[in-house]
């Protein structure tokens, strides 16, 4: 005769596999705030870049 298993209650820390559909979808939302941090990083990195060749050639 076997022995029934004890059935254990999923720990709330362990994703399950069907919760994945149930989370929202935030990759937009990062490439968002990548975008909206890198682009004026990536501005102002090359305007650095333009007035510091201005201070040795000129």
């Amino acid at each position: 005769m076997p022995t029934p298993q004890p059935e254990s209650a999923p720990s709330p820390a362990v994703q399950q596999p069907g919760d994945a559909a149930a989370a929202p979808d935030r990759r937009w939302l990062i490439l968002i705030s990548w975008l909206w941090v890198g682009l004026p990083l990536i501005y102002g990195i090359y305007e650095l870049v333009q007035k510091a060749a201005q201070l040795f050639t000129d």
